[in-house]
């Protein structure tokens, strides 16, 4: 409870519902559950950003429980194969009125197991996130309270939190970034606007207006989005700062968003994290964006960076990195944190003491700020199809879906993976190639595969 205990002394917060804004909570006026707590138990927790689901998320972080976060939008058969892996105690889904196994209470909006199951749980182990949070991924990264606890305090460090802070809650909150707003500014802030609407909506613009937004948060989908529906070209008199995470934002458009900063006098934070940092593991100071664009800054408070002189991969060590992996109810037993954390990503330090990336080692592509973990995809395609089809990332910009076989019909695959994982089409192309490259050792190569889309 030591988190919701530093969240319970913040006296300045408050909470609005973005669709009823005329209504704010103390959180004494959320309507916590009462859970019974003599024994730890495991929730999964499907939440959207509205204020109901806010208050579940609150309840469950009183309470001595664990609980995953993920998304409500998940297709109904990864939902079944993660209950059916983990067999949770309690599960909270608006979407659904009945899950076999399960009673649900009227008093409190939660479907309860008819049969509870014991499961040795290690007193550190608080929190779940899935490591892709769009492909169903039964991999959680596990995280205690205190690495929600220190991560909220070096966010807060660095960024210009204060309670008169009217923040929205438009990032995902099952997503690290996302978690990492409500936590920081939850701590350390002022009001929290449960949103339900994307950014780009009209609404939460009226909310800007209305409210008084000081801050907003976005992936580089988001950004890339704002310059186009001129967002360089207003004022926004209320606006203190604005941060970007959740992957590499275009050289010229840091550049622009700087300029538009320094201009209005807002502060433009662009930041590096992960989900196995809880969140943040670096952030670029907003005078040094023009100097040095494509950083990732340097270290956040407590943190600490260094590189593998064997394979030029970033390593990262703070009290923020997480306890280990889970991927069934028998890893909740342990929780241990690695000296460093292996990021997978390749990077460089310059003379100034700024890291930058430059390259990745693992398997994964960012796309609207969600990890998807690509040899997850490739299963998926051998599940639903009869042909092999390899699956590539392009900048975290686009996932590429690749195969040789002339017969494939590019339309189905890229709807398939469109579909199920809820991604925008602009981000998913299908090609077709005479012959997939392979290594020397017999294996896919991906990186001839990169190379070859952008030498078409």
């Amino acid at each position: 409870m030591k988190l919701f205990n530093e969240i319970q002394a913040n006296q300045q917060l408050r909470f609005i519902n973005e669709a009823d804004p005329g209504k704010v909570f103390r959180l004494e006026d959320l309507s916590l559950l009462s859970l019974p707590g003599n024994t730890r138990r495991l929730a999964l927790l499907y939440l959207d950003n509205t204020l109901p689901a806010i208050t579940i998320l609150l309840s469950f972080l009183k309470s001595p429980h664990v609980c995953a976060l993920l998304s409500p939008d998940l297709a109904p058969h990864f939902k079944d194969e993660l209950e059916r892996r983990y067999e949770p105690a309690y599960i909270y889904d608006p979407a659904r009125t009945d899950i076999t196994g399960y009673q649900y209470a009227a008093d409190q909006p939660l479907f309860t197991r008819d049969t509870l199951k014991d499961v040795n749980i290690h007193p550190d182990v608080k929190l779940l996130l899935s490591t892709s949070g769009t492909t169903g991924s039964p991999k959680f990264v596990k995280l205690s309270e205190n690495n929600l606890l220190e991560n909220a305090k070096s966010i807060a460090g660095y960024l210009p939190v204060c309670g008169t802070d009217v923040t929205p809650l438009n990032l995902p909150v099952y997503y690290s970034y996302g978690l990492s707003v409500l936590t920081s500014n939850a701590i350390f802030g002022g009001t929290l606007v449960c949103c339900h609407t994307d950014i780009l909506n009209r609404e939460f613009w009226s909310g800007m207006e209305q409210l008084g937004y000081t801050s907003i948060a976005g992936v580089p989908f988001v950004y890339e989005m704002l310059d186009r529906i001129g967002f360089t070209k207003k004022d926004y008199p209320s606006l203190k700062y604005f941060t970007q995470a959740g992957g590499r934002l275009r050289e010229a458009l840091v550049h622009k968003f700087a300029a538009y900063a320094s201009e209005k006098r807002y502060a433009f934070y662009v930041m590096y994290g992960q989900t196995e940092a809880t969140a943040r593991m670096a952030y670029l100071p907003p005078a040094e964006l023009e100097r040095h664009p494509s950083a990732i800054g340097v270290p956040i408070p407590g943190g600490t960076f260094d590189i593998d002189p064997d394979n030029g991969e970033l390593l990262y060590a703070g009290p923020n990195v997480f306890g280990g992996y889970v991927t069934g109810i028998n890893d909740l037993s342990d929780y241990s944190q690695p000296a460093w954390l292996r990021t997978g990503d390749l990077a460089r330090k310059d003379e100034d003491g700024f890291y930058y990336i430059t390259g990745r080692i693992n398997r994964f592509v960012k796309l609207f700020g969600s990890r998807i973990n690509l040899d997850e995809v490739e299963q998926l395609l051998a599940i639903n199809l009869d042909v092999p089809v390899k699956a590539v990332g392009i900048e975290d910009k686009l996932m590429l879906l690749v195969t040789d076989r002339p017969e494939v019909d590019e339309q189905t695959v890229a709807a398939l993976i469109t579909t199920t994982l809820k991604l925008h089409p602009s981000v998913v192309k299908v090609w077709t190639v005479p012959e997939l490259p392979l290594t020397a050792n017999g294996k896919t190569d991906y990186t001839r595969i990169q190379k070859m889309y952008a030498e078409r």
